[in-house]
């Protein structure tokens, strides 16, 4: 049996400029390549003469992948490190997101599109268990910047797909080519972290003190549920929300400018919650009171839509504070940077591949009613659940403890 690469000390320290450049980097460029299909989606289809089917994979295929190869990032990165883990995947999406539309076939622009996704899948896990290796004091600050950077990046590569396709029946060629352009930025720049950091897997503790499954915390299992349901949420918004306004009277563009104020509201929880979590270590209320307006939002839209559709999508906005909450807490509720890296391995991977399954849920309730009404109510049950898991991962409870009591 192979025995691990032992961790190396950090040959010289990174300065705040250069660690605060490479979260912003990687940070944007997590999410642009699966957005930025979706605007464009009925192009790509028709290109390759496929239909609602192959439309319906590329929409689940993010959340899917996400999962799957999610699960690789810590046994990869115990072996190349972290940045170097960020580096090597990162080369492989920039080559996958450039030969993609150039592709004739559609079965190799759908295994070209996983390459695409195999640095975001692996940096959703590893990115903040670096901050929490590298950031120091700087952790809350480095956090905040990554979770809005996060946010913007997915929107970046959803507001910009159609204007730089431009008016050309290529045009989507072009818009999706951009992005794997874009990715060469974080490659340089983690290649130039690499030089200082070398091989930054955090070491294993002591022989006889190796800490146990992370099965046996009640805050790991209460946050992958809660990170679960929160992006089960997400991808059935931006996949199914549009259609449901449009079924309620509402006109498709403000059906559209309506989930644009869903995903706007990412961006001040991503600036907000990381600072409260760091000043206030048990905010149950807080975390749990998103899931209920979360519900809440959705009873709104189903009971009373004509009150005011841009009420309920502000309650749903804030209901998403959810998400940047999650990402915050990996590092908040752990001390070291080794469970901080497994615990964002178990949460993040399990969390979307249960968050793939909202969709086709979703879908199936639709089909099988004909009314948006059942998947509405399917949603606000989602949000209690949500509730239920975000208060009991606001309690004050430090994941390395319950695993190694």
């Amino acid at each position: 049996m192979s025995t691990p690469i032992p961790s190396r000390p950090s040959r010289r320290p990174l300065g705040l400029l250069l660690a605060a450049l490479a979260v912003l980097v990687v940070g944007v460029n997590l999410r642009p390549g699966a957005t930025s299909v979706g605007p464009l989606m009925s192009e790509v289809v028709d290109a390759y003469g496929q239909g609602p089917f192959a439309a319906g994979l590329l929409t689940a295929l993010p959340p899917l992948i996400f999962g799957v190869l999610g699960l690789l990032a810590v046994p990869v990165s115990r072996r190349l490190g972290m940045t170097g883990t960020v580096v090597a995947s990162f080369v492989v999406v920039a080559l996958g997101l450039l030969l993609r539309p150039s592709t004739e076939v559609f079965a190799l622009f759908v295994g070209l599109s996983v390459l695409g996704l195999l640095g975001p899948a692996l940096g959703n896990v590893l990115v903040p268990a670096w901050i929490k290796m590298h950031g120091g004091t700087r952790t809350v600050g480095l956090m905040t910047l990554y979770s809005v950077t996060l946010a913007l990046g997915g929107s970046a590569g959803s507001a910009l797909a159609v204007p730089m396709a431009g008016s050309g029946a290529d045009g989507w060629t072009d818009s999706l080519r951009v992005w794997g352009m874009v990715v060469a930025v974080p490659v340089v720049v983690w290649a130039v972290v690499l030089t200082r950091t070398g091989h930054d897997f955090p070491p294993d503790p002591p022989r006889g003190e190796v800490p146990g499954s992370l099965l046996r915390s009640p805050t790991a299992i209460a946050l992958t549920l809660m990170f679960a349901l929160q992006s089960l949420n997400a991808y059935t918004q931006f996949g199914m929300l549009p259609q449901i306004l449009t079924e309620a009277g509402i006109s498709p563009a403000r059906a559209g400018v309506l989930v644009a104020v869903i995903a706007g509201w990412g961006l001040v929880g991503g600036m907000v919650m990381p600072t409260v979590i760091a000043k206030v270590p048990g905010l149950p209320w807080i975390v749990g009171g998103f899931g209920l307006l979360t519900a809440i939002g959705y009873l709104g839209l189903l009971l009373a839509p004509a009150v005011s559709p841009l009420l309920w999508a502000c309650v749903l906005g804030v209901g998403g504070f959810a998400f940047p909450t999650a990402i915050a807490l990996l590092p908040a509720r752990t001390r070291s940077p080794l469970i901080t890296a497994r615990l964002s391995g178990m949460v993040q991977p399990i969390g979307y591949l249960l968050a793939a399954l909202g969709p086709i849920i979703a879908g199936m309730l639709l089909g099988a009613t004909g009314s948006s009404a059942g998947v509405l109510w399917f949603l606000a049950g989602t949000g209690v659940l949500l509730a239920v898991a975000g208060f009991r991962v606001g309690l004050p409870r430090l994941v390395d403890h319950e695993i190694g009591s």
